[in-house]
């Protein structure tokens, strides 16, 4: 087995690349730590590396953070030792039962509104899922939508992955994420990250 890597925008973070399926269509999943990971033993195996602060699984290739005092010279190693062994024993991604995707208690939908404003989430949804999400996966992360103020025109939006602490994720948020809105949506007049 071949696992590749790639650097992401956040030095913490490195996207792993196993030539095998991770999540696929149920995620993406994002686990903050090693008792979040409870329905993926893949996750739990590589929180098992001291330093490993997040993992995040995307379709093909899982997102791994370090703690910033961790040195990936030392790290990455071990990393890829864990997602090895986890692949060649044949374990599951995720335990029976672990497929469902996990859901942001926070996260409304076009349904959630109503007129006009449902038109307008629906095209916020649409070019995030479309644009955004698909070039931020490219980076080892994920954005998802929150919600969106109608009577401010402001889109707040869920790092998640590589993009969670990245130091690089405000300007993209600023730079790219909202120009991009503002361009298709009028009635949108920022992006911001929910808290």
């Amino acid at each position: 087995m071949f696992i590749q890597t790639e650097p992401t925008p956040n030095p913490d973070t490195i996207k792993f690349i196993p030539g095998e399926t991770v999540a696929g269509p149920v995620g993406p999943f994002d686990f903050a730590s090693v008792e979040e990971a409870g329905s993926s033993p893949l996750a739990q195996t590589v929180f098992n590396v001291d330093g490993v602060t997040r993992v995040f699984l995307g379709p093909d290739f899982l997102s791994v953070s370090k703690a910033e005092d961790s040195d990936w010279k030392h790290l990455r190693p071990m990393v890829l030792a864990a997602i090895m062994d986890h692949y060649v024993a044949g374990l599951p991604v995720l335990s029976d039962g672990g497929a469902a995707p996990q859901v942001d208690a926070n996260a409304t939908t076009a349904d959630d509104y109503e007129g006009e404003t449902a038109e307008i989430v629906g095209e916020i949804l649409e070019l995030i899922e479309t644009r955004v999400r698909p070039a931020v996966a490219q980076d080892g992360g994920d954005i998802t939508f929150q919600r969106f103020d109608a009577d401010t025109g402001i889109v707040h939006l869920a790092m998640r992955g590589a993009c969670a602490g990245c130091p690089s994720s405000t300007m993209t948020l600023k730079q790219g994420i909202e120009n991009m809105l503002k361009a298709y949506v009028p009635e949108v007049n920022a992006a911001e990250a929910a808290l």
